[in-house]
This record gives C-alpha cells, structure tokens and sequence, in this order.
C-alpha cells in the first residue's frame, strides 16, 4: 500500500506579506537637490536607503545626476568604491517633479535654496505643507537649515509634532556629523526617529537648541569675518592665514578654503540671518565678502571666489587677484 501523502502549509514556517513589517527609513524623499540636496540622496543611497528628490526642472534632476555620479566617479579613482557599488547608488536615487512621488517615505528632508530670509521662510512653509498633503501621518518631515528656527517653520502644519531641523555638514567628506534640532514642537518620537536616521548613515548626533546658526555656522562665521579683517590689515596673506589654520591649529581646510566650497552667497544669507537674529556685529558679512558675491565670485561653483578653479572644482595655484 502506497503511503499516504501529507500536505502541510507553509505558511506557517515562513513570512506572510502582510506581517512583514517595513524597515523604517526604507525610503526618504529630498525636496531641493543642490549640494546639500546630493550629497543627503549620495549617502542614504551608499546606505541601502532609496531615496527619491524633487526639483523644478528636468535640467535640475540631470545635473543632480550628474554631479552625483561625478563625486562616485571620484572615490573609484581613489580605491574608495567599484563601479558595480556606483550603478547600485545610482539606481536607488529617482528624480521627479511631482510631489506625490513622495508618497511611502519615512522622512523628507527640505532642501531649497533662497535669496531672502522672508522669501526663504516663505517658500519654506509652502513646501512644508506641499509634503503634508502627499505623505503618511508617520512621516518625518525636516529642514536642512542653520538659520530657520523650525518652530516658526512648522507653525502652520496640521501636524506639527513631526518637524524637525537639522544641518548636515558638506564642509569635508570627513566630516561626519549631523546638528539635530528638537523644535517647541516636536515630538520626543519623531527627534529619536530622526537621530535613528543619523545613526544609519554613519553620522555623529551633535544635539543642538534651537538657535540661529546652531554651533557650526555660528563659530564659523565669526572666523571668517575675523580671517578677512585680518587680510585686509595686511597682517598675512590668504594663504598663509589658511596654512595657520590648518597646521597651527589642526583645521583639514581654511577658512578662506570653507568659505568657498560652502558657496559665499550662501554665506553672506547666513550672516546676515544671524546678525538679523542677534544683533551682534561680529555676525554682520565682511564687505570684502559681499564684494565678492556682488561680483558673483560665490567660490568653487562659479569657479572663482577667494581663490581661482578649474572646471572639476581644484584649485589654481593663483589667488583670485580681485580680492
């Protein structure tokens, strides 16, 4: 007699669809992809993470692409990263125009660039709410902001325990930290759903107060108008005030350096929102540096700021004369 053949479900042995849980920070969405923008989308990416950003313009998105893929190409010449590791970072980043491809993320990041503190603010408000519209109740939302004070920015949203403000630093690739700011709103949850976010792209959690300029751009304001003053006395030369700063005081660039890999319109916005904020000369931007800007040297993006470059961004042995 044949034995009799037993059928059991395997379902009891495996993962059913519905009870698999999704990891948190699966997806993240960027509104705004400029610099900070890609360099948010480049690390979530390396990380596992998809990540989908919105831009105004197809032209916007390729040229996102583009300088993405010009950083990758950077660290494989340098051993840091294979080809196939550069296709796979590549292909979880999506770009869109369309707010509702932000759909399914577990946390948005604004980050626009403005002229204007008012104007800044304004849009800022406009696009927080854009997001609320297309994401879950559970979704994060937060700015990339020094000088914006996330309260006054998430005052208007329908759900305003979930903003939160932080600065993600691309002074150097070496520079692993992230400014994380709990607003007079913000829920306990979303800040440690945040630094949760932190952690897993490998950064530093430097827990700040809310307060324009935070402690990054704060300190490094103040010794940038100090570093042009002391220029303009005549006491040192550009590059011997950057040497000082670096190898007298362990600095991995100076601040002439900074100024122009930050942008010096970026800058100038900075100074100027924190002079507006406290009051305090020593935030006030150097005419030096608004002369610079007003001649639309804002640094290594224009291809001259302080100092001269070439098109990949290196400097030129020359110093801007100009200056």
């Amino acid at each position: 007699m044949a034995s009799e053949v037993i059928y059991e479900p395997i379902e009891e042995f495996g993962l059913i669809k519905k009870k698999v849980s999704k990891a948190l920070f699966s997806k993240i969405g960027i509104v705004g992809c400029g610099l900070v923008g890609q360099n948010i989308a480049r690390v979530a990416s390396f990380y596992g993470i998809e990540v989908v950003f919105i831009e105004v313009s197809e032209e916007k998105i390729r040229e996102a692409y583009r300088n993405i893929g010009k950083i990758l190409d950077h660290r494989i010449e340098h051993w840091g990263l294979t080809q196939g590791e550069k296709r796979a970072i590549l292909a979880r980043i999506k770009g869109s125009l369309d707010y509702k491809d932000l759909a399914g993320c577990d946390f948005v990041v604004e980050a626009i660039r403005a002229v204007d503190r008012g104007g800044k603010i304004k849009e800022r408000k406009k696009i927080f709410r854009k997001i609320e519209e297309v994401v879950s109740r559970d979704c994060i939302i937060g700015t990339n902001s020094t000088t914006i004070i996330i309260t006054e920015l998430s005052s208007e949203m329908k759900y305003k325990d979930r903003c939160v403000s932080f600065h993600f630093s691309v002074s150097s690739r070496e520079a692993r930290i992230m400014e994380v700011v709990k607003g007079l709103y913000t829920s306990e949850e979303a800040y440690e759903k945040v630094c949760q976010f932190v952690k897993l792209i490998n950064r530093k959690i430097i827990p700040v107060e809310e307060s324009a300029g935070l402690v990054s751009v704060r300190l490094f304001v103040v010794l940038l108008n100090e570093a042009c003053e002391t220029l303009l006395e005549g006491v040192a030369s550009m590059e011997d005030i950057d040497a000082t700063m670096k190898i007298g005081l362990g600095m991995r660039l100076g601040p002439f350096e900074v100024a122009d890999k930050m942008g010096l319109d970026k800058i100038v916005r900075w100074m100027e929102n924190i002079y507006a904020e406290f009051g305090d000369v020593h935030y006030k931007p150097s005419p030096f540096i608004k002369r610079l800007v007003r001649a639309k040297q804002l640094g290594v993006s224009t291809g001259k700021g302080f100092y001269e470059y070439d098109e990949d961004g290196n400097r030129l042995t020359t110093t801007n004369t100009n200056c």
